[in-house]
């Protein structure tokens, strides 16, 4: 597995967001490398101060109950080379060094040994953009393409340990959760933390439980910390506990930042006056006609969509820190994704071209009773509308074909319906879906 391997497969089951593709798959790909390095440095260290030099792991035992009991991270090393299929990559690598060794003086080999065992950092993700974009969905097939354990935690149910909502801690039992309780899977999964926009700090509150409080408590998780949590079909009370490493789990931040597009504004624009400040007056005043004011200016739905899409992907950590998110807890998320709205063409594409599209799921529900469902590409173009309209993106369009089909579907069971055609007019309400019989 590769990055551009990554890409390929995103690009098969999510329509657009080139962009967003690209960088997730290399920061995904090169998380899982940055946890191999740093395991394998912690087996060598280990290997030197036990004073054995020869010691010999087979990555790919027919029995990882085996291989557990012989060592904890050789077993979480034998994981990432499934997720990430880079044992090649490092055997070519260590052949490589191995020439290079013999032909090295005693410094220049301690160097080389010391570049080997450097600790890599983790680099957490952000993904901004608006409802309906697409950004569970990247998260959801990441998870699915590396066979990984994946939780999704909204955010706007978390509050401080001690006060009514859901703690910190439920994330970790989530994951593990959906690692069946296997700990070593848990701890190299992705956490999805959604709508993290809703928990910005409330300035003028002196104790603000479900925002400020929230990040407070999520800074170690992110960062790397031992959680204690309940083992399986066990309570608190019961003190069966699991110790769960969230160092290396990928956290996956997102949300829509409404509003954040006039906070990157207000930045450029006071750039910009600063820098209009130092010229003449002349080009002062020429500058000042240009300034992004996309409140004031009279545009059109469309160019003002564009006009955000363009300011989001200017987006800094700076503005994240205005926004209300702690400059600690943003620090933590070193790569930054912004996506884009989906426009009508795009929405049209995901209702067809991807693997499970929306319209192939109905078809194949439609077949299991022996009906073949047909759409008009016009009837695309209004169900596409439709959804642009109600600014949910492409969240919408599986609820606008769900209730466009609701007659059809009550009307086939054990009926001599053999086909269903949706038209144009069937989506406007003017018609009635057309069967043949």
């Amino acid at each position: 597995m590769q990055s551009f391997q990554i890409y390929e497969y995103l690009d098969s089951h999510v329509v657009g967001q080139e962009h967003a593709k690209k960088v997730l798959s290399v920061a995904v790909y090169n998380h899982y490398k940055r946890i191999y390095n740093n395991l394998s440095v912690k087996n060598n260290s280990q290997t030197q101060i036990n004073g054995n030099y020869n010691i010999s792991i087979n990555l790919f035992p027919h029995k990882k109950n085996i291989l557990y009991r012989y060592h904890k991270n050789v077993f979480a090393m034998n994981l990432l080379l499934h997720i990430s299929d880079i044992k090649n990559l490092f055997l070519e690598a260590n052949v490589k060094n191995e020439r290079k060794e013999n032909d090295q003086s005693g410094s220049e080999l301690a160097t080389l040994n010391k570049k080997h065992q450097l600790a890599l950092t983790k680099s957490n993700i952000m993904l901004l953009g608006p409802t309906g974009s697409g950004k569970t969905l990247l998260a959801q097939t990441i998870a699915q393409f590396l066979d990984i354990p994946f939780a999704i935690c909204d955010c706007t149910t978390l509050t401080q340990s001690g006060y009514y909502g859901d703690d910190i801690d439920s994330i970790i039992i989530k994951l593990l959760r959906n690692a069946d309780y296997v700990v070593d899977r848990a701890q190299v999964g992705i956490v999805f933390l959604d709508e993290v926009d809703k928990i910005c700090a409330i300035r003028g509150y002196s104790r603000d439980v479900a925002g400020e409080g929230v990040q407070q408590e999520l800074l170690k998780m992110v960062e790397g910390k031992i959680m204690s949590v309940p083992q399986k079909n066990f309570s608190r009370r019961d003190e069966i506990m699991l110790q769960v490493d969230t160092k290396n789990i990928l956290f996956v931040a997102s949300g829509a930042y409404v509003g954040l597009d006039k906070l990157i504004a207000r930045r450029k624009s006071e750039k910009d006056t600063e820098f209009a400040a130092t010229t003449a007056i002349e080009s002062s005043d020429k500058k000042a006609t240009t300034l992004p004011n996309i409140t004031n200016m009279s545009l059109s739905t469309e160019r003002n969509i564009k006009e955000k899409d363009m300011l989001l992907q200017q987006v800094e950590f700076g503005d994240l820190i205005n926004f209300g998110m702690l400059p600690e807890f943003i620090g933590r998320f070193s790569v930054l994704v912004p996506l884009h709205n989906l426009d009508k063409n795009m929405l049209v594409r995901i209702l067809t071209e991807p693997k499970n599209a929306i319209v192939s799921q109905y078809q194949t529900m439609f077949m299991m009773d022996k009906v073949e469902l047909t759409f008009d590409p016009h009837a695309l173009s209004a169900i596409a509308s439709s959804a642009m309209k109600r600014k949910t993106g492409a969240r919408g369009l599986q609820a606008i074909i769900e209730s466009l089909l609701l007659e059809p579907m009550y009307e086939i069971p054990g009926s001599n319906i053999l086909s269903v055609h949706i038209t144009e007019e069937c989506v406007n309400g003017v018609e009635k879906p057309q069967y043949t019989v």
